[in-house]
């Protein structure tokens, strides 16, 4: 059959719509009137997305946003067809480590934050004391995020939100997103017609949500609204609220670099946090050779791209950089580069350029192998999480490999997957 599920994408595994759609598609090149038939049952017409539109508008309303706010924003959204895309696609292939990190943490990003960190040291050291944020931190995620403002998103906000809030994917989610960034509007932070950012609804100088504009922004220029948008001031304490507010801890970095000894059990890069002083007696040192510090600190270690690459000791304030960003690969050039502004050098062990760049399907794949084989890789989605670098260890050390959570060829090639 066709569109028979295959047993590697087991259908209680996959995004059951997306699955269906292309079945639908592979039907279609025997008979053409099925996709057709498809397409018109799936696309929202003009009349349905006003009719979600009226909702939404009662719903912020309901909401406490005036009558007369909700009613101006309705008048200019307009349904964006390319933010359904953005949010339906997903990239065929993943990024690497290297690429992530290059790309991110380049000269030219560094040279800006240290300048940037002169222009605005008064306004930054102001932060770092009553947010207990360094600088440097705040300057990496501005750069990250906008590269130091200079790009903010060129979509209406509302009527991306308004978009996504009317499509049933995330509808719940989203329509949290659209009240916000109406109540936004209606306290007078920005007019509708100008707040424009990312396709998803990422607003502003540091890319906040407005559910997070509504409980982190701050008014720091003191003219009398919070202006993600407009005012320096108000970006950079909005970002320091909002990581202290997550339990960022100014006595210490984000983590480090760090050297393995030769016969390192990489199993132990499973996530658990031990104390500074207990790593330190298995033989880890820092990147240079140097003993690490006696501390109790607890510290988990990470390594990116298994033992081929770079290896991290990271503390409390790489979980905060993730309650940001759910990537490690962020937290990471975040904290990189908020290092590399402050005057520290490059990495001594440099991620490997010459790691292939996994598809999704090659992450699925072997997700399934690992699920048949009684390991437990979470969800069947093709995304690298911790679930899945956990049973890829164990995996690993069933077949006598180095169980560093890293899907690289070797690991591949025993599970029967094309690399």
């Amino acid at each position: 059959m066709l569109c028979k599920a295959p047993q590697k994408h087991a259908a209680k595994r996959v995004n059951l719509p997306l699955f269906i759609a292309g079945c639908l598609a592979a039907v279609a090149l025997i008979n053409p009137a099925v996709a057709e038939t498809r397409q018109q049952e799936n696309t929202q017409t003009s009349g349905e997305f006003d009719q979600c539109l009226v909702e939404l508008g009662e719903t912020a309303v309901a909401a406490g946003v005036s009558r007369q706010t909700a009613d101006q924003v309705m008048a200019g959204v307009e349904k964006v067809e390319r933010v359904i895309e953005l949010d339906r696609g997903q990239p065929e292939f993943t990024t690497t480590f290297a690429d992530y990190l290059n790309r991110r943490v380049n000269q030219d990003r560094i040279q800006s934050g240290r300048e940037l960190l002169k222009t605005h040291r008064q306004l930054l050291n102001r932060v770092s004391r009553e947010t207990g944020v360094p600088a440097p931190y705040l300057l990496a995620f501005w750069g990250l995020e906008t590269n130091f403002g200079s790009y903010f998103g060129k979509m209406s906000v509302p009527s991306s939100l308004a978009t996504l809030a009317c499509d049933q994917r995330r509808s719940q989610f989203f329509t949290r997103q659209w009240v916000a960034a109406l109540q936004i509007i209606d306290e007078g932070a920005i007019p509708a017609d100008q707040m424009e950012g990312s396709w998803a609804g990422a607003m502003g100088h540091v890319q906040f949500m407005p559910t997070v504009f509504l409980e982190h922004a701050v008014d720091a220029d003191g003219d009398g609204k919070r202006d993600l948008w407009n005012s320096l001031p108000d970006a950079m304490m909005s970002a320091g609220r909002f990581l202290e507010s997550m339990g960022w801890d100014g006595e210490y970095r984000w983590g480090r670099e760090v050297r393995l000894p030769e016969d390192f059990d990489y199993s132990l890069s499973d996530g658990r946090k031990l104390p500074l002083t207990e790593w330190r007696s298995m033989g880890i040192t820092d990147a240079f050779g140097q003993a690490l510090a006696p501390a109790d600190i607890k510290a988990s270690l990470i390594v990116p791209t298994g033992h081929r690459g770079p290896a991290f000791l990271v503390y409390q304030n790489f979980g905060v950089i993730m309650g940001w960003n759910r990537s490690e690969f962020y937290a990471i050039a975040v904290g990189h580069l908020a290092d590399r502004i402050a005057g520290a050098g490059g990495l001594q062990t440099p991620p490997p350029e010459d790691l292939p760049a996994l598809s999704r399907q090659q992450i699925m794949d072997l997700q399934q192998v690992l699920e048949d084989q009684g390991y437990d890789p979470g969800p069947v989605d093709g995304i690298l999480g911790s679930g899945t670098r956990n049973a890829i260890r164990e995996f690993q050390k069933s077949n006598n490999l180095v169980a560093d959570g890293y899907p690289g060829t070797r690991v591949l090639e025993v599970a029967g997957i094309e690399a």
